[in-house]
């Protein structure tokens, strides 16, 4: 990354008012404009490279010995402007803001552009009408630790973040329509204050977990949401990571969820799976299925968790919800009493192991309707891992039972929709006499094939399904193949329809 490349990237400065370009180690370009970050290069950038791009515009009389220790500002003449360039030097990691001289107070002289180390960014005062805190001034957290991470879990609430990242010795992010976000204004969080703040709203047996794994998994509620969160240890300290679950659960006629997918949660027995990959929404197409069977049924839903997500009050359906590690020691041990307690509907939050697939089929044959969930990208591909669970001696028999018990797999992805927002794309597979056969025979590699010749039954795959919301203009050509597990069958698709790619 050359000169030459950030004048390109200064060229987006041209014309504008309090913005400014950032650059920091293990993070990509992000251009801070009118309220908002905006990410003009995703890939993370290194040290070698930001220092060797800002080494091409300091001054001469400030190349010896660059990069200082600390903070270091100086003026830049650019093509489109002058520029003030601060650069910040962390051991090893650096940190560099390029803001336009009209947006901030006049450029310090050569002489007076190295600052001694500060345990903060300097302030700008001058800032006029940006409708962004600057990232050199910080917003204070709350003393209290408690209050502090209720501070970062509404500003998560309110720009719609579906994730909060917290690491030691940087600053806290948000993952906002699939985009990681730092939220620079409120500095970094030191290894000692984010403990007190994970440990205030933490249960005290999730210390003592954290304590002996190094790692624990609890939910905490807010007035405004709930929240999944994993605490976790890395090599700058201890880290988490906190998942939004909106407080009210999203009815399935607001997701808009296509008639096949309704048509299994009327189902009396068998296996319903809602698969894709981390952070798709499977958690909230699966919440929206149950209540969709709690306002439409007479029903006991018994619902088995790690930790409880969504909440679910009685409706039509008596609800019962059990958090494993709190109500019961384990999936598998929450499964096997499962069968004494009267359900008609099990959902398991998530099949994780053989012993629990096992009894989770096992739940489906004996007149159970059971839902669930696993990691995979398509739904043939799920049919494979749940039989690749078990060893080559109990497989023939495992395919019979799935045969018999699984009725329908839904995989879905998240892609980044038009205008904001993110769109669920979803492949949809119904267990017909046909693809049970598939499945005893061993011949699911057939099963896409059935799935084509099968929409008329309400079968989609997941490029049908990515090519419709292309045609309904909700989402970019470029952003449906980059969520396609069959990216060459999707360009055809395209070609086909006249949908052309950027080069």
């Amino acid at each position: 990354m050359g000169m030459a490349r950030l004048d390109a990237f200064i060229e987006r400065l041209k014309g504008t008012t309090g913005a400014e370009l950032l650059f920091e180690s293990g993070h990509g370009v992000l251009l801070c404009l009118d309220g908002e970050n905006r990410v003009l290069v995703r890939q993370a950038l290194s040290t070698p490279q930001i220092v060797g791009a800002f080494a091409e515009i300091v001054p001469a009389e400030m190349q010896g010995g660059f990069p200082r220790p600390g903070m270091t500002a100086f003026p830049y003449s650019s093509p489109v402007g002058d520029m003030e360039a601060s650069f910040e030097s962390r051991g090893a990691e650096v940190r560099a803001v390029v803001r336009r001289v009209s947006a901030v107070r006049p450029a310090p002289p050569a002489a007076a552009a190295r600052v001694p180390p500060a345990p903060a960014p300097v302030p700008v005062p001058e800032a006029p009408t940006a409708q962004v805190t600057p990232p050199a001034t910080l917003v204070p957290l709350p003393v209290d630790a408690g209050e502090a991470m209720h501070r970062l879990l509404s500003e998560m609430v309110a720009r719609k973040a579906s994730d909060l990242h917290m690491t030691s010795g940087h600053p806290p992010a948000l993952r906002i329509d699939g985009d990681i976000v730092p939220l620079r204004e409120f500095g970094p969080l030191e290894d000692g204050r984010l403990a007190d703040m994970l440990w205030a709203i933490a249960p005290a047996k999730n210390r003592d977990e954290f304590q002996e794994r190094s790692d624990t998994d609890f939910a905490h509620a807010t007035a405004e949401a709930r929240f999944r969160v994993n605490v976790f240890a890395d090599r700058y300290g201890i880290g988490s990571v906190m998942r939004q679950i909106p407080s009210t659960v999203r009815s399935a006629e607001e997701m808009g969820l296509p008639k096949p997918i309704l048509d299994l949660c009327f189902l009396n027995k068998g296996l319903v799976l809602v698969t894709g990959p981390t952070g798709s929404g499977k958690s909230t197409t699966l919440a929206a299925m149950v209540d969709h069977v709690n306002r439409n049924r007479d029903d006991h839903i018994l619902t088995i968790e790690d930790p409880v997500e969504f909440v679910h009050e009685n409706k039509r359906c008596l609800v019962n919800q059990r958090e494993v590690g709190t109500h019961t020691q384990s999936f598998k041990a929450a499964l096997r009493a499962a069968l004494r307690e009267d359900p008609d509907i099990v959902l398991v939050g998530e099949l994780r192991d053989l012993e629990t697939i096992a009894i989770a089929i096992e739940t489906a044959e004996t007149g159970h309707l059971v839902f669930g969930t696993l990691h995979t990208n398509s739904a043939p591909s799920t049919v494979d891992r749940l039989i690749d669970q078990f060893p080559s001696d109990r497989q023939s028999q495992i395919r019979t039972m799935l045969s018999e018990s699984l009725r329908g797999v839904v995989t879905q992805v998240l892609c980044k929709r038009k205008g904001g927002g993110r769109v669920a794309a979803m492949e949809i597979l119904l267990v017909s006499s046909g693809v049970a056969n598939l499945i005893r025979e061993g011949k699911t590699f057939q099963i896409p094939s059935v799935m084509q010749t099968a929409k008329g039954i309400g079968m989609c795959t997941l490029n049908d399904s990515l090519l419709d919301l292309v045609k309904r203009d909700l989402v970019e050509p470029a952003e449906a193949m980059s969520k396609a597990v069959a990216k060459g069958e999707l360009k055809q698709l395209f070609e086909r329809n006249g949908i052309s790619l950027p080069a």
